[in-house]
């Protein structure tokens, strides 16, 4: 089977079973190409048949049971049986990092290497999976030399495709892209590429072609800048809280700016997740190894870094002149690295937890989603207790630390609740309240970058009438 001009696109194979891979296969899916997502976990292959999603991501479980039942999505871990007669294929596995940094491409190479010892025809073969620059040339060699041992000749070309999906807005991120990058050669695969996002492209602009090269680096690029506007506002917060300044206001300040905007310019506990901690060390690594200097992106990392731990230092020093945090019970408020998602991978909660275990406190934990992915991080301990509420996680504490936004802790009843409490500190890692608001609520509230809002002299276990310092 060959592409010929005009071709309609028909199956389509998607290699990775994993958040990208399982996101990208239910939308193609779902605007009607017939998708094969391919695992080699046979258990997760399993599950997924029977409709059960391995991952929280909103409207996922639907997509998946629906087009399943409509026989337009299939799961397999035979590479054989999936690429019979595809048309395409997308490979989106896993490329964790190495201790260095740089990007472990060893899922990479076993699904390349299979692809070229089993497919049947012409193949456009498309990474979604983030990868280094130069992996489509090392997937191309790897595919070629198979095809030659096996005395085959099929026309095939790899196309870099990185994707941009965020975390809890993954769906309406694929389904809605405000633009699509892909590197490539030829003037066969740009028409391939057309065809298989006609679908999802709104406006003309939507579709950004380039090399390959260009491409692959767009990915890292692209999150390392966000990463970057992240980090700068964090390194600022410390300069606010001693000159008396207020990071909210300067963000406002500067994002009114048209060249700035105010996209990534929220100030906190430093960011998470499986992409910008990866990508910046990955991106750090490889201009490394070009022989480029890195200063800035060895800055953004660092500085991430240091932001983790600043939640925990502001609790610490809060507690020195009241007997020290040790048997002091801190109620932790969202876990996962951002909201709508329970992945924890990199979460600042992580390192927070760690330092207060360190020093003795009892911990209460809650999170709406990540719960279990937590329990299977953390080691087992008698001074955590994981709640299965906020108000559950809040009684008895002597201070509450927010650490992820999740909406619906902007709307819980703080009035009553500290009335629950031992003590009445909240810190708010994310900035997601306002000092005035929840003085008024009797706490002594301490974020980041701004003035605190903090009690008289109180004992650590009654709540006292607060008081703004100026």
């Amino acid at each position: 089977m060959t592409f010929g001009k005009g071709f309609q696109m028909r199956k389509i194979v998607v290699i990775g079973c994993g958040y990208v891979g399982l996101v990208t296969a239910a939308c193609l899916a779902e605007v009607g190409h017939t998708v094969f997502c391919l695992d080699v976990d046979e258990k997760k292959v399993a599950a997924l048949r029977r409709g059960k999603v391995p991952i929280y991501e909103p409207g996922l479980d639907e997509l998946v049971v629906k087009n399943t039942a409509l026989s337009r999505l299939f799961f397999t871990s035979s590479y054989e049986e999936a690429l019979q007669d595809a048309l395409l294929v997308m490979i989106a596995v896993d490329t964790p990092p190495l201790k260095d940094g740089s990007c472990d491409t060893r899922n990479l190479k076993r699904a390349a290497q299979m692809i070229g010892e089993t497919m049947t025809n012409d193949l456009a073969i498309v990474t979604k999976s983030t990868v280094p620059v130069g992996s489509a040339q090392l997937i191309s060699s790897i595919i070629a030399s198979s095809l030659q041992k096996r005395e085959v000749n099929f026309w095939f070309e790899v196309i870099s495709n990185p994707e941009f999906l965020r975390e809890g807005h993954a769906i309406a991120d694929f389904m809605h892209p405000d633009r699509v990058i892909i590197g490539l050669e030829s003037e066969r695969a740009e028409e391939i590429m057309r065809t298989l996002y006609q679908p999802f492209q709104h406006t003309p602009q939507t579709l950004l072609f380039m090399d390959v090269a260009s491409s692959e680096l767009t990915k890292y690029a692209a999150n390392s800048m966000l990463a970057l506007r992240i980090s700068f506002m964090n390194s600022l917060t410390s300069l606010c809280e001693k000159a008396g300044a207020d990071i909210e206001s300067i963000k406002r300040g500067i994002g009114s700016d048209s060249r700035i905007g105010p996209a990534f310019l929220n100030a906190g506990c430093g960011y998470g997740g499986s992409c910008f901690p990866k990508d910046v060390k990955a991106l750090e690594q490889m201009m490394r190894s070009f022989g480029v200097p890195s200063d800035i992106i060895t800055a953004v990392d660092t500085q991430n870094e240091q932001q983790k731990r600043m939640l925990g230092l502001k609790i610490l020093s809060f507690f020195e002149n009241q007997g020290g945090i040790y048997d002091k019970t801190i109620a932790i408020l969202g876990l996962a690295f951002k909201p709508d998602t329970d992945d924890m991978r990199e979460a600042p909660s992580l390192v927070l937890i760690d330092e207060l275990l360190k020093r003795g406190a009892s911990l209460r934990l809650y999170d709406p989603v990540a719960m279990e992915n937590t329990k299977k991080i953390l080691p087992s301990s008698s001074r955590i207790l994981f709640c299965e509420s906020e108000e559950e996680a809040l009684t008895g504490a002597h201070a509450v630390a927010l650490v992820t936004e999740w909406q619906q802790f902007k709307t819980l009843d703080y009035k009553n609740l500290i009335q629950k409490m031992k003590g009445n500190a909240f810190f708010d890692g994310r900035n997601q309240f306002s000092p005035e608001e929840m003085g008024g609520f009797g706490f002594t509230y301490i974020s980041v970058g701004r003035k605190p809002f903090q009690a008289e002299k109180f004992p650590i276990d009654m709540p006292q009438r607060v008081v703004y310092q100026s």
